[in-house]
C-alpha cells in the first residue's frame, strides 16, 4: 500500500469522534404525548370531579402509535446490520493494511544496505496498523453501542408511557355509572379519577 494510503487511514482515524448521535423513536411517542394531553386537559363532568374524555379520540390517537411501531422497530433492525456492516468493513480495510505493511517490510529488507533498519521500520508499521486496527475497532464498537442504548432507553419509556396510558383508560372504564355524564355531546366518553396523580 503507498504512503498516501496510510495516510489517508489515519485521517479518517482521527476524524471519529466518538460522539453518540441522537436517536428519535419517530411519530409513536409524539401520539403517546398527545394522549397525555387529552386527558391532562379534559374539562370536568357537571356534578362531578371526574373529567370527561371522548374514548374514540383517545383510541384512535394510541391506535396510530401502536401502528407506527414496526416501522421503529425496522429502524432499529437497520442500524444493527449497519454496525455489522462498518465492523466487517473496518476488519477488510484493517486487514489490507496489515498486507500492505507486511509486503512493503519485505521489499524494505531485501536491500542489504538497511536490512537492520528496514525491519525495525517494518515492525513499527505492523504494530501502528495494528494498534490503530484495535482503537478503531473498539471506537467503533462503543459509539454504536451508546447509539442503541440511547434508543433502547426511549423505547422502554415509550413502552411504559402506553401501558400507563392504557391502565388510565382501564381505569375509567370501571368508574360507577351515575358519574358519567348524561348531557355529553362528544360521542362515546368515559370518566377517569387522579388523572394527574402519575405526573
Amino acid at each position: 500500500m503507498p504512503t498516501d494510503d496510510f495516510d489517508e487511514y489515519d485521517k479518517v482515524v482521527d476524524s471519529f469522534d466518538g460522539e453518540t448521535v441522537p436517536v428519535e423513536l419517530g411519530d409513536s411517542e409524539a401520539f403517546v404525548k398527545q394522549v397525555l394531553e387529552i386527558i391532562s386537559s379534559a374539562p370536568n363532568s357537571p356534578l362531578s370531579s371526574a373529567p370527561k374524555i371522548n374514548r374514540e379520540e383517545v383510541l384512535g390517537v394510541l391506535q396510530d402509535a401502536l401502528d407506527s411501531l414496526p416501522v421503529e422497530i425496522r429502524e432499529a433492525r437497520w442500524m444493527l446490520k449497519e454496525r455489522a456492516d462498518f465492523l466487517a468493513k473496518t476488519q477488510r480495510e484493517a486487514d489490507e493494511m496489515l498486507e500492505a505493511a507486511r509486503v512493503q517490510a519485505e521489499r524494505m529488507v531485501q536491500r542489504t544496505e538497511v536490512v537492520r533498519a528496514s525491519e525495525a521500520r517494518a515492525r513499527q508499521v505492523i504494530e501502528a496498523a495494528n494498534d490503530d486496527s484495535r482503537r478503531l475497532k473498539s471506537e467503533t464498537e462503543d459509539f454504536l453501542d451508546r447509539r442503541l442504548g440511547s434508543f433502547e432507553i426511549l423505547l422502554d419509556r415509550l413502552v411504559k408511557t402506553v401501558a400507563e396510558g392504557r391502565q388510565r383508560l382501564t381505569i375509567v372504564a370501571q368508574q360507577p355509572a351515575h358519574e358519567i355524564s348524561l348531557n355529553d355531546d362528544s360521542g362515546d366518553l368515559f370518566n377517569q379519577d387522579d388523572a394527574d396523580e402519575s405526573y
